[in-house]
């Protein structure tokens, strides 16, 4: 059963910085790293959302894609050959944001886990990390690997857990599934709240609607990376929370969606 003990997202609509201030380069800051992690912090965001995956020496790193084109597989590389190319351990990461600003660790498992067996490799790394964290900010942690989140249920109490699900996915499916295993947070692409390119309709309810459903089933809603055009009416549905690029533009246009 789900194991946080309060809200996950104090602040309704929270906004969530995505990998920091954005995806890519916002602001001349790379994604991930710490400036930009540390800039969005300073932006005033909820929540700031990073992604940890694993080094060769077994130190968690923050990274979205498993290789880079100078670094290669990051697997395959230590901590210390990825500090030259500018990928930061979680460990610093965490140790110079604010305590006042809550953390979405995304979950980046590697090819490699798959050898390991049930709770090794990059999730087995997170527990100690988030055991310590839990006692002093808010954590969600959040994958696209159920079995990950199911087995840092059972190793980490008082941890808010969040399922991803893919670009345009079925909504319906998305909500169903997270509901019943339980978990807090089921993070919704901002397409799959009406036609997409996978699902032209007519087989979506209205945002309000699905949103409603979720918060009935016990789940908060987070919708990731919605433009201008669209967080509007997403924020108007209820969402609990939406996860950003581009910071310093859309930051302001959730506070004021928020209070129309």
């Amino acid at each position: 059963m789900s194991t946080a003990d309060r809200p996950v997202f104090a602040t309704r609509p929270s906004v969530v910085g995505h990998r920091g201030l954005g995806s890519g380069t916002v602001d001349g800051h790379l994604e991930n790293s710490l400036p930009s992690l540390l800039a969005a912090a300073a932006a005033g965001v909820d929540c700031i959302e990073l992604d940890v995956t694993r080094a060769a020496d077994d130190v968690l790193v923050v990274h979205h894609n498993p290789a880079t084109a100078a670094a290669g597989f990051l697997v395959e590389r230590t901590a210390e050959e990825l500090a030259s190319h500018g990928v930061a351990t979680l460990r610093e990461v965490l140790d110079a944001l604010p305590v006042e600003v809550a953390v979405d660790v995304d979950v980046k498992t590697v090819l490699e886990d798959a050898s390991g067996g049930w709770g090794s490799g990059t999730v087995a790394l997170l527990v100690p990390v988030l055991t310590t964290e839990v006692r002093r900010r808010q954590v969600l942690t959040t994958s696209f690997d159920v079995a990950a989140l199911l087995w840092l249920r059972d190793q980490v109490p008082g941890l808010a857990l969040g399922l991803i699900s893919w670009v345009d996915f079925p909504l319906r499916m998305a909500v169903t599934a997270a509901a019943h295993l339980d978990l807090d947070v089921v993070c919704l692409h901002h397409g799959s709240f009406g036609p997409n390119r996978i699902e032209t309709g007519p087989v979506h309810r209205s945002p309000a609607r699905a949103v409603e459903v979720a918060h009935a089933a016990g789940l908060e809603v987070l919708a990731w990376c919605p433009g201008p055009d669209v967080v509007g009416p997403l924020v108007a549905a209820g969402l609990d929370a939406v996860c950003v690029n581009d910071v310093p533009r859309m930051l302001p246009l959730v506070r004021a969606a928020a209070r129309t």
